[in-house]
């Protein structure tokens, strides 16, 4: 569970996120996913989208989600890439929007956009259990399984690929399997459970 003290200044969250609060807040619907007529029209062509809520207000909100671990990424200018599903809440300053990826926006099957959060800030990421921030370089890429990532940041090039199953290694395999690589410099978000995907087998 997360809990944002404020003082007047607003947080944006997923929708159904806020369990408890105390003080005097002010609630007001929104959408995600992006800002203006280009967001809606974005959000319409890709199923990136999600249920967004401005609290605003003094005292504190409590924030979870299916008692899910909460991560912090602190932002300072820089743009973060998280799969919808993932992102809990935001500071207010920080701007949402979806992005092209590529076949790796089909982890969840949302076709080929992502959500960003840029600006500075922090951000909220949920993942099923503990997630691991790994490290990209241009000497050592990265290859994830599509059901384990959960957001990335940095000047990354990211390839949706065939390739060998990690789960054909305990005999659980079966179809083609698919891994997203990483390439450049930055940090990958990844959780120890895997979700149900269209991409991770075929």
């Amino acid at each position: 569970m997360l809990a944002v003290d404020m003082t007047g200044d607003a947080v944006k969250a997923k929708n159904g996120a806020m369990v408890a609060y105390d003080g005097q807040m002010a609630f007001k619907k929104m959408s995600g996913g992006g800002e203006g007529l280009r967001g809606m029209v974005t959000r319409r062509l890709t199923g990136e989208q999600m249920a967004v809520m401005e609290v605003k207000g003094h005292g504190t909100c409590y924030f979870a989600d299916r008692a899910s671990e909460i991560n912090l990424v602190r932002l300072q200018g820089e743009k973060l890439f998280v799969e919808a599903g993932n992102l809990l809440c935001t500071e207010a300053a920080l701007r949402t929007g979806t992005t092209f990826t590529g076949l790796r926006g089909a982890s969840q099957g949302n076709g080929l956009f992502t959500t960003t959060v840029e600006g500075s800030g922090q951000a909220a990421i949920t993942s099923h259990g503990t997630a691991v921030v790994l490290r990209v370089t241009k000497q050592y890429p990265l290859q994830v399984d599509p059901g384990a990532y959960i957001a990335h940041t940095g000047d990354l090039t990211q390839h949706f690929q065939s390739g060998v199953n990690f789960r054909s290694f305990i005999g659980e395999g079966s179809g083609e399997a698919f891994q997203i690589r990483f390439e450049g410099e930055g940090l990958v978000y990844v959780q120890p459970s895997e979700r149900n995907t269209v991409g991770g087998e075929v």
